[in-house]
Parts: C-alpha cells; structure tokens; sequence
C-alpha cells in the first residue's frame, strides 16, 4: 500500500536546523573562509596561475559578447525572403556585421516558422467548418 494522495509520508517533515553536507560546509567556509581566501590570493600573487584563474573567475563575472545596436530599415511589407535578402545586401555593404546578419536571418526563419503553423492552423480549421 503506498501513499494516499495530500499525504506526506513524514507529516512532523525534517526538524529545522538539521545537518547535512550543504550546511556543513557552509559552516565550515564560514569559518575558515576568509583564511582560505587569503591563502589563495597569497598563490595567485606568487605567480600559480590556477589560483590566480579561480581569483579572477570569482572577483569579476566573465566576460559577455554584446552585439552592437544597429539601425536597420528592413521593408517588413516584403516577403520573408525578400526581407532576408535585404539582410544580406546590408552585411556584404558592411552596414550591418555578419553575426548580426545571421542572427536577423535566424530571426526571420523562426517567423517564418511561426507563420506557416498559423497558415496551418487556418487552413485546418476551414476543413473542419465545412465538414
């Protein structure tokens, strides 16, 4: 016989304050954290790259690439592929970078995408109101 459903197998639950691995070594970096810390900026500064790549991984976040704002006319009363096409004349005149094109252009299939389900789905719901 297993549970009943809405009831816990244990209804008293884990007593607050219990002990486990998470906690413990919480309590334990707590303790001996700062000391740790200082040990391992003493190696980084000594010249122990691995401790100087664990320091600097820690003090500033790691790096991310952020695309550039671009200003772009794109003809949106043009078809999907026309509109790629558009994309591309702008990255091979150097208006907009490639990885920025490829990323409108992935934009655009993914609309494309979208378009043909709801194409789709109308199609398929005029089959059904007449049947």
């Amino acid at each position: 016989m297993g549970f009943q459903p809405g009831k816990s197998g244990n209804p008293a639950g884990r007593r607050p304050g219990s002990r486990n691995k998470s906690n413990v070594v919480a309590a334990e970096f707590a303790k001996e954290g700062s000391e740790l810390a200082r040990v391992v900026m003493a190696k980084a500064l000594e010249g122990d790259m691995s401790a100087a790549a664990l320091v600097l991984q820690r003090i500033s976040p790691p790096l991310r690439a952020a695309a550039e704002k671009v200003m772009f006319a794109l003809d949106q009363s043009l078809p999907l592929g026309d509109q790629a096409k558009q994309i591309m004349v702008a990255v091979a005149e150097g208006r907009i970078d490639p990885d920025t094109g490829n990323l409108l252009v992935s934009c655009i299939e993914k609309v494309a995408g979208i378009k043909t389900v709801d194409e789709l789905e109308a199609r398929l719901a005029a089959l059904e109101a007449r049947s």
